[in-house]
C-alpha cells in the first residue's frame, strides 16, 4: 500500500482573484491566510505546513475569545467544554477552527465555506454555518450566516482573528482609530475580563482620534463601538496617504485589538478583531445572538484599502 498523504495544519489552499486583488482561504478552519493588491500584502501571512499563529485569520464561532474554566450552563445544566488554552483551563475562540470546512462554492473572486457544529463536548445544540469570502478591486467582503439546527433556543457569538498590515510598514509606524467609548480590562493571567465596562475618556485606551501603535501594548476589548453614516463600524489603520478600513455590520458590537510582540518574524503586529460579542460572552450573555429553532442569522465585515 502506498503512503498516505499527511494533510497540512490549513489544509487545501483557496485562491480568489480580481484585478489585482488576491486572496486565499484554508479549507482547515476557513481562514484568511493572505490578502493583497498589486502584489502589496494587507495582512499577516503564514506557511502552509504551521498551524496559523496565535489565531491567525481564523474564524472563530460558536464564541470569540476565551469561556472561563471552559464551563457555561445551559438551561439550567452545566456544560463542559474542551479546555482548549491548558494553561489558563479556558476553552478558547470556538469549535470550528482547527475543522475541515466544506467547499460549496469557488468561483474566480468569491468562495463560500460550510460546515456543521454537533456532538461537540459542552456544546447541546447543534448549527449549520457558512463563510463567504468575495473579492473587489481594493476590498474584501466576509460574510457569515449561523442556522440553529436544533430543537430549542441558543445564545451564539462570532469573532474573526486578522491581523493587519500596510505592505513592509513596521507595525509600530500605524495609526489605529478604533471609534470606542467604552472598554473592557482584563486580567493579565488569566486573559478575562476583570471589571464592568469603563468609559475611554481622559485614559490610553481612548483611540477615537487615532493613536500611533508604538505607543500601544494591548490585549483588549473595545465596546459601546460608534456607527458611521453608512451604519457600519470602521476602525482604521493609517500610514501617510494608505488607509486600511476594517469594517463591520452593526451586530458586531465589539472589537479585540491585539499586539504581540512577534507573529512572523516581521517583529511587532496588530489583530483588529470584529466580534459579536465579548470574552466569556456564553456565562455573562453579552450581546449573545439569540437563535430559535430553525431561524439564522447573517452579518458581515470587511477590508477596504483607500
Amino acid at each position: 500500500m502506498g503512503e498516505t498523504e499527511e494533510k497540512s495544519p490549513t489544509g487545501a489552499q483557496f485562491e480568489i482573484t480580481r484585478g489585482t486583488a488576491r486572496a486565499v482561504i484554508t479549507e482547515i478552519g476557513a481562514g484568511l491566510r493572505a490578502f493583497e493588491i498589486g502584489g502589496v500584502p494587507y495582512v499577516e501571512t503564514f506557511d502552509v505546513d504551521v498551524a496559523p499563529p496565535k489565531g491567525a485569520g481564523q474564524v472563530l464561532l460558536p464564541w470569540p475569545n476565551r469561556t472561563k474554566a471552559a464551563q457555561w450552563v445551559h438551561d439550567g445544566e452545566k456544560q463542559q467544554l474542551e479546555v482548549t488554552e491548558p494553561a489558563r483551563g479556558n476553552a478558547i475562540h470556538g469549535l470550528t477552527r482547527r475543522k475541515e470546512w466544506t467547499l460549496v462554492e469557488h468561483a474566480e473572486s468569491a468562495i463560500t465555506m460550510e460546515i456543521d457544529i454537533e456532538d461537540e463536548p459542552g456544546w447541546p445544540v447543534p448549527l449549520g454555518a457558512t463563510v463567504t469570502y468575495e473579492l473587489a478591486p481594493r476590498a474584501l467582503t466576509v460574510t457569515h450566516e449561523i442556522r440553529n439546527a436544533g430543537t430549542e433556543p441558543i445564545g451564539v457569538g462570532l469573532g474573526t482573528h486578522p491581523y493587519f498590515r500596510i505592505g513592509e510598514v513596521p507595525t509600530d509606524e500605524l495609526t489605529l482609530t478604533v471609534p470606542a467609548t467604552r472598554v473592557r480590562p482584563f486580567d493579565d493571567a488569566n486573559q478575562l475580563p476583570y471589571a464592568d465596562e469603563q468609559d475611554v475618556e481622559g485614559t490610553d485606551y481612548d483611540l477615537r482620534a487615532g493613536r500611533r501603535l508604538a505607543d500601544l501594548d494591548l490585549d483588549t476589548a473595545f465596546g459601546g463601538l460608534a456607527l458611521g453614516e453608512d451604519g457600519l463600524h470602521h476602525h482604521l489603520l493609517t500610514h501617510e496617504d494608505t488607509t486600511l478600513d476594517v469594517w463591520a455590520g452593526p451586530d458586531f458590537r465589539w472589537v479585540q485589538v491585539f499586539t504581540p510582540a512577534d507573529l512572523v518574524g516581521r517583529g511587532r503586529a496588530v489583530a483588529i478583531e470584529p466580534m459579536t460579542c465579548p470574552a466569556d460572552a456564553l456565562n455573562s450573555r453579552t450581546d449573545l445572538i439569540e437563535l430559535a429553532p430553525g431561524e439564522s442569522w447573517e452579518g458581515s465585515w470587511g477590508i477596504r484599502v483607500y
